[in-house]
């Protein structure tokens, strides 16, 4: 029963609230760049409420079965990622050994179900969503795992809560060489990660009119949009846990503000890559830096 509440709040309500504030700060930002007014405050809850009233339109050529439980599974993963990133702040004690391997597999999630329902959708446009989506997927994991392995490396640990303690007594990793390379890397993985700006490509809305979620609506739409609120929160304090923890104080939301503001910024100074062109990126351009990072991770760097 105590888990059950823990998974409610911190987990899905807390964690849906805060993004729905964050998504509603991202679209007032970027509409300030571009010189418009903004959507009111509550907007992105309206836009909820409007797709879960919204009837389910099922594709005719379409697997059923895949086509509606990859928004769920996608929605259930992002929730238990939630829940474990909030008990190591609101009660450590349910914390448990190798949470950061599970959260990372859980946060992969997202992405498989993605590509799974855009395939299954029976569409073309959501079937070349769907294969972009799975080049990107490949292309980022490899060089977000590769950084992930250098606070493993500085701290012999596998459990959040280590990680922040670690880090509480000698300094953010990221204040390391190895650190900051590798907190670098993941803020760029972590803009794919989201699907924004230079990495919507499997969405790409002037060239595949929504690719991988174009047949979706309704409330399966709405588990998605949801999914995509709490990543924008989830993954942002899974990365300062990491790298710039503790998360104890005041200071800790300024942190996650500023990485709020870079992944806007990123998203609004930067066209759209083609997808070579990002698979070139991460592959050749961020993993062998990521490499690096490891390298002086190990020498004490």
């Amino acid at each position: 029963m105590i888990l059950f509440y823990y998974l409610v709040f911190p987990g899905f309500l807390a964690t849906f609230i805060l993004g729905g504030i964050a998504s509603w700060i991202e679209r007032k930002l970027t509409a300030r760049i571009q010189a418009r007014v903004g959507p009111p405050f509550l907007q992105p809850f309206y836009d909820i409420r409007k797709l879960f009233i919204k009837e389910v339109t099922i594709p005719e050529n379409s697997v059923r079965s895949i086509f509606m439980a990859s928004p769920i599974i996608s929605f259930a993963s992002v929730s238990i990622v939630a829940t474990i990133v909030g008990l190591n702040l609101v009660n450590p004690n349910y914390s448990f050994n190798g949470d950061l391997i599970v959260c990372v597999y859980l946060l992969l999630i997202p992405s498989l179900c993605l590509i799974l329902g855009s395939g299954a959708a029976g569409n073309p446009l959501s079937s070349i969503g769907a294969s972009r989506e799975m080049k990107l997927v490949l292309s980022y994991e490899l060089a977000f795992w590769t950084c992930l392995a250098v606070p493993m490396i500085k701290t012999n640990e596998i459990r959040l809560i280590s990680l922040m303690e670690f880090q509480a007594q000698n300094g953010a990793i990221a204040s390391s060489l190895s650190g900051i390379i590798a907190f670098i890397i993941t803020i760029i993985c972590m803009q794919a990660k989201l699907g924004k700006v230079p990495f919507d490509i499997p969405e790409a809305e002037t060239e595949l009119a929504g690719g991988a979620y174009i047949e979706y609506s309704g409330p399966l739409l709405g588990f998605f949009k949801i999914t995509q609120y709490m990543m924008l929160v989830i993954l942002p304090v899974f990365l300062l846990q990491i790298f710039w923890g503790p998360i104890n104080s005041w200071v800790s939301i300024l942190k996650y503000l500023v990485l709020l503001v870079v992944i806007i910024l990123l998203e609004n100074t930067n066209p759209r890559l083609k997808i070579k062109q990002a698979v070139k990126t991460l592959w050749f351009g961020l993993f062998p830096v990521a490499v690096v990072s490891i390298i002086l991770a190990v020498l004490g760097l």
